[in-house]
């Protein structure tokens, strides 16, 4: 009777975690497609019908039928796991239609689950929420069964999800569908999605927010999402929601902590995030659990659900792309996260009534025993490993590398394949640009400490926008303090980040940098730039500057008593850097001040949209 507890509600855990995928890998595709029809061009029809394709699906809950045999329920969990399979392929095209046919029938699925049986509903949610973050620790923020080797694993995986769940169809006889969701339950289920698969259920989005390390933040938040399958815990939330002040209670913590966890940082900005992540799933429970609706209006309050959670990543992208979008959601990320809260706050409120709950597992010291096991791999993944030590040959390369948030030009996923690229150059300092660490248009990787770790490399890290996108500069050698500037900008913020290396007892200043578009007041960034350096010496000074050779940005940059490597070394002409694709234009450089240039060149890896500048470097 356990192991067949056990198998279902695998079954359950599993087509809702290739939801939550169908979720992420959707976003991320749509954000390639609506950045290439607005930005590259030229528009057409594919813009509008892509994004109604998107509404079509997460409305396709709304046509559920009023009575859904377990057939039916197996058909969905089949289609859902076999369509997952094909978003890890790494080719847009065939992501995007992997995740429209995961959306649809996963979202199928969770409405004749929450009609049949909440209790495993809500267990499994939670269950795969922890999955979730598991696999992405597991790959260092980069999910594991995302990864084109990891394929074959996948589609096991899916196949025994299928098998398993026609299994169960003809083990067990058919019940009668008696539960359901109400109106505000639907909204308060996408307000939650949005806030856990964007934030609270994301240790590297949580750890960039907070400026604590990643490696303390990870196991902590696994911890909290566990707890909640624990049927102990699940039993004491019930007593909780049994009590009006203590819904209020906690409905105010969550706003307030997504509020503090926004404006501050440290210890006190870990801990109200984290006491938020507990809040949110403690408000799951009590919603999903509580007095509701009946009926076969329950998938269009699921799809209505799923639209608000569209409708929340759709502004909360515009707060990070605002200059392009919604000028007005300039700084204002954390509006769209309290509207969230809000939300989830009022339903929790709102609960009138607690159904019995009892966990669909049963055996506590079974789920207890899974749970430490998952925190412990957690822990032995993140624990901090040395960086490199600087080249021992008294010369040193540094370069610049804008990673175009982990894509190639044709968006595919490639950071592995950069960090290939960074590691053949034997590169000792590189500062990258286009940062992502935790979005959900880029997968939620955290792009710095994803290449950091693969290149066994420290890194310096500044979030000019919302947190989450920025700049970096990556290194070798011990671990050294930081200094930035964010530069005047009327466009999308930028910034200047620094650090101060030893090589054989000399200091080296590296910098990177990210400068505006032509539209930008660059001229006052790169005053402001070099007002930062100051009179540093030796230094190198690497970025993507969007400007070319003889511009008034280089020319100031070069008053400032920096040179041109491959001036120095007369390679002329000079290779264009940009794009990555039959390069045409040369925007990204690494001065040098007060260093000899031995070699430069621009790698011929197409990882990203841009060209990777490699120079190597000796004292004089």
């Amino acid at each position: 009777m356990l192991r067949t507890r056990i198998l279902s509600t695998f079954v359950v855990i599993s087509v809702l975690l290739f939801f939550l995928h169908g979720l992420r890998v959707i976003f991320s595709v749509m954000f390639g497609i609506i950045y290439d029809q607005i930005f590259v061009g030229p528009m057409n029809s594919w813009l509008v019908v892509s994004n109604v394709l998107v509404i079509g699906v997460l409305l396709a809950p709304s046509l559920t039928p009023k009575r859904i045999s377990s057939n039916w329920l197996a058909g969905f969990a089949l289609l859902t796991a076999m369509a997952r399979v094909f978003l890890s392929v790494n080719d847009a095209s065939v992501r995007y239609w992997g995740a429209l046919i995961t959306l649809a029938f996963g979202g199928l699925y969770q409405v004749g689950l929450l009609r049949k049986d909440r209790t495993s509903y809500i267990t499994g949610l939670v269950s795969a929420l922890a999955l979730d973050q598991l696999l992405r620790i597991a790959g260092y923020t980069y999910d594991l069964s995302l990864r084109p080797e990891y394929l074959p694993i996948v589609l096991i995986w899916a196949v025994l999800v299928s098998v398993l769940a026609f299994w169960f169809t003809r083990a067990h006889e058919e019940s009668e569908s008696t539960g359901g969701i109400g109106w505000l339950d639907g909204f308060v289920l996408g307000a939650f999605l949005f806030l856990e698969t964007s934030l609270l259920a994301m240790p590297n989005g949580v750890a960039r927010w907070t400026d604590i390390p990643y490696s303390a933040v990870a196991p902590l938040l696994l911890t909290v999402t566990l707890l909640a399958v624990i049927p102990e815990v699940q039993s004491q939330i019930k007593e909780i929601g049994e009590r009006r002040g203590m819904r209020i209670t906690l409905a105010a913590i969550l706003i307030l902590g997504l509020i503090l966890g926004y404006f501050t940082e440290g210890i006190i900005s870990g801990l109200v995030l984290i006491i938020a992540q507990a809040t949110a799933l403690v408000s799951l429970l009590c919603v999903l659990s509580g007095e509701t609706t009946r009926g076969h209006l329950t998938g269009l309050k699921f799809s209505l659900g799923l639209i608000f959670l569209l409708i929340l990543n759709f502004f909360n992208a515009f707060a990070f792309t605002y200059p392009y979008v919604l000028p007005v959601m300039r700084g204002l990320g954390w509006v769209v996260y309290l509207i969230a809260a809000l939300v989830v706050g009022i339903g929790l409120i709102r609960v009138i009534q607690r159904s019995e709950m009892s966990s669909p597992l049963g055996d506590s010291a079974l789920i207890g025993l899974a749970a430490l096991a998952a925190i412990a791999l957690s822990i032995l993944v993140v624990w901090p490993q040395p960086a490199a030590p600087l080249s021992e040959s008294g010369s040193l390369r540094a370069a610049t590398y804008n990673i175009h948030y982990g894509y190639d030009e044709d968006w595919h996923f490639m950071l592995e394949e950069m960090a290939q690229a960074i590691e053949a150059a034997n590169v000792d300092v590189i500062a990258l640009q286009e940062v992502d660490t935790g979005r959900m248009t880029s997968y939620v990787v955290d792009n710095a400490l994803y290449l950091a770790r693969c290149l066994r490399m420290n890194e310096a890290y500044l979030p000019a926008v919302e947190h989450l996108t920025g700049i970096a500069v990556l290194y070798r050698g011990p671990e050294v303090p930081m200094d930035y500037r964010l530069l005047t900008s009327l466009q999308e913020q930028t910034g200047i980040v620094g650090v101060q290396l030893e090589l054989r007892g000399k200091p080296l200043h590296a910098y990177g940098i990210w400068m505006g578009l032509s539209d930008e007041d660059t001229q006052r960034q790169i005053t402001e730039a070099l007002e930062f350096i100051g009179e540093n010496s030796p230094a190198t000074f690497g970025g993507d500057f969007n400007a070319i050779p003889n511009s008034p940005v280089t020319e100031a940059i070069e008053d400032a008593d920096f040179v041109d490597p491959f001036v120095a070394l007369d390679i002329t002409p000079a290779p264009p850097t940009s794009p990555a694709v039959n390069p045409k234009v040369r925007i990204d450089f690494v001065w040098l001040r007060d260093l000899i240039p031995l070699r430069a060149w621009v790698s011929d890896s197409l990882a990203s949209d841009h060209r990777m500048v490699v120079v190597e470097v000796a004292f004089p």
